[in-house]
């Protein structure tokens, strides 16, 4: 069981992040009380897409290959078309979002981010929930998808859109709070 105000939280991405999907996950989790960390294929700045067009850059505090999962209770993964299709690329990104998995801690992600999940090969047999495209992607990766604002499965956390990141945020802290998940494989 962890307090929120003790948790360190990982967010992954890169360019092409739906602005509000890291600023607001980011600065609620921060208000909140948690240390939140930004980490992009190379550490340096990423540049958002904010609804239809390049928005501004957020700033980083590491490389995804720096990161260490020891180091959080919870990681994170932001949505925008781009920034997950090119995050499932990285090898070190989905590698961290296995052993994340794996150790039982906390796995977020909206939109688009399943995609990075799916790669990890992490989906199946699980209760997830995604923007509308990708949910034909995760049924084929064997996840049992439902259409809800938030859905999680042995702390586990998927999302659909900018309109559920009020629940989205709010069950991370939950989850935080409950300390490691016991999972079996997918």
């Amino acid at each position: 069981m962890t307090d929120i105000t003790d948790a360190k939280i990982l967010i992954i991405a890169t360019d092409g992040f739906e602005k509000v999907e890291l600023e607001v996950p980011r600065d609620k989790l921060r208000a909140a009380g948690a240390t939140v960390h930004v980490a992009s294929p190379d550490g340096e700045a990423i540049k958002s897409w904010d609804e239809t067009d390049w928005g501004p850059k957020a700033d980083v505090d590491l490389a995804i290959s720096d990161a260490k999962m020891d180091d959080y209770h919870a990681i994170v993964l932001p949505g925008g078309q781009i920034n997950p299709d090119v995050l499932r690329t990285k090898l070190e990104a989905v590698q961290l979002v296995k052993d994340f998995t794996t150790a039982g801690k906390i796995v977020a992600a909206i939109c688009h981010g399943p995609w990075v999940l799916i790669e990890a090969e992490v989906v199946g047999g699980r209760e997830m929930t995604s923007y509308p495209s990708l949910r034909t992607d995760l049924r084929n990766a064997g996840a049992k998808v439902v259409d809800r604002e938030v859905v999680t499965d042995q702390g586990i956390i998927t999302s659909r859109n900018p309109d559920d990141l009020d629940a989205f945020v709010a069950k991370i802290i939950e989850e935080v709070r409950e300390g490691r998940h016991e999972r079996d494989a997918a």
